[in-house]
């Protein structure tokens, strides 16, 4: 197909400067697709509303743009080489098929301002579904917090027993974890919210554009007032989304990592559903945890990616540059990690259930001596440091495991947990 900034007289690009500068762009185009329809919807019915486009030529336009998103969920949209871009396939479809309405549909915006709407549509959209899938997963290690609420399990430190804990203070740990990292991408949400488009090539238009109009057609808060910051906020508002994915992906990296500890032969505390492990090709006898292990390695993938995306964008020049093209991919890609890897820690969460009598086995006399230094403290009025000493002369003493974990009254702790607390809270970020 022709390229939309084909001129007559032009030699034909070359095709290696062709295939160099599109890339794997195309792929990432076709994900977008749909939020670039969107976007040409508002911006169609604001030319119309201050008189570029006729009614007669809106509807029409309208209708080619809902014939172009009923081809893209039918899986007949292809984008080509040739193409450039899906804004090319949009604007050559309707052209073709509708003539001079479709020559009109580019009036007042650029591919510029049309890549980062779409775009911008996209992470919002996705901040508010990856945010949606947060909520579900600290809902159920509430759950879970209180169906163990009181169950033993211990704490580590410096990767040795510490202190005696429950598994409901496990469990709550990941629920507040996750309502923060829900929090940081509402927040998020609210601060991208805003509306590039009509902002053209970066340099606005002679045009009166209607931009409340597509602002509100399009669901943003505001409109993203300087043109030529829409193009300067490129690589900041994808960093900060993806800094909200980080949060996130280092919140259930954690996960992966104690539920792998914990499932070991040597510790056994949780046993998993058999549907969630997989086998050795030589050793029968071996139970993998692939998902999480995957899962733990996607925490580094999703850094990696906002790395990339602050190091293009750093320190260009004002105004569009071409490498803004390559910050698609990674957002897009880590999108599907993160709501992925959500979803696999869900499947593990509810697959799994800690074992009591392995655990409590398990848990050494020497982890209750900072519990008997602090009660010396408070029954003895003895100096801490003087009881600190003493502790250990007493570990040996049976201790009731249920009795020092309701002792432990603290805010927060495994005796006070707060459920009820993140509740109220999950609801709130819930309505």
């Amino acid at each position: 197909m022709t390229k939309i900034w084909q001129k007559p007289g032009l030699a034909k690009l070359h095709p290696l400067v062709e295939e160099f500068t599109v890339g794997d762009d195309l792929a990432n185009d076709l994900t977008l697709f749909p939020y670039d329809i969107r976007a040409s919807k508002a911006h169609a019915t604001m030319l119309q509303h201050i008189g570029i486009l006729t009614p007669s030529e809106l509807d029409i336009l309208l209708l080619g743009l809902d014939e172009l998103q009923q081809l893209h969920q039918q899986g007949e949209i292809r984008i080509c080489h040739e193409d450039e871009d899906g804004h090319t396939v949009i604007e050559n479809y309707l052209i073709e098929k509708y003539g001079d309405a479709g020559k009109k549909i580019h009036t007042g915006r650029s591919r510029n301002d049309q890549s980062l709407v779409a775009l911008r549509l996209f992470l919002k959209e996705n901040a508010g579904n990856t945010r949606q899938k947060l909520l579900e997963l600290a809902r159920i290690f509430l759950e879970k917090a209180r169906q163990y609420e009181f169950a033993p399990l211990p704490g580590y430190s410096h990767m040795q027993q510490a202190m005696l804990s429950t598994v409901g203070h496990w469990y709550c740990s990941f629920a507040e974890s996750l309502l923060d990292d829900a929090e940081l991408l509402q927040s998020i949400e609210m601060h991208i919210n805003k509306n590039p488009l009509g902002s053209a090539a970066g340099f606005g238009v002679s045009i009166p554009l209607d931009r409340q109009s597509t602002t509100d057609e399009l669901g943003f808060a505001a409109i993203q007032q300087n043109s030529l910051y829409c193009q300067a906020s490129r690589g900041k508002f994808e960093s900060l989304y993806m800094e909200g994915l980080v949060q996130v992906m280092l919140s259930l990296g954690r996960f992966a990592q104690d539920m792998l500890f914990f499932t070991a032969q040597e510790t056994a505390y949780f046993a998993v559903d058999s549907a969630l492990v997989t086998g050795s090709s030589i050793m029968p006898q071996k139970r993998n945890l692939d998902g999480l292990e995957i899962l733990r390695g996607h925490v580094s993938s999703i850094l990696s990616s906002q790395h990339f995306i602050q190091d293009t964008a750093k320190n260009l020049l004002s105004g569009y540059n071409r490498e803004f093209q390559l910050l698609k991919k990674p957002l897009i890609e880590s999108t599907s990690i993160v709501q992925q890897s959500i979803d696999i820690a869900a499947l593990y969460l509810e697959g799994s259930e800690p074992q009591p009598d392995v655990i409590q086995k398990h848990i050494s006399t020497g982890i209750f001596a900072a519990d008997i230094a602090n009660d010396l403290v408070s029954e003895q009025k003895m100096p801490f440091r003087e009881a600190y000493k003493k502790a250990l002369e007493q570990v040996e003493q049976e201790v009731d495991l249920l009795t020092n974990i309701k002792k432990k009254v603290s805010l927060g702790a495994p005796g006070n947990l707060g459920i009820k607390e993140y509740e109220k809270r999950l609801q709130r970020l819930q309505g």
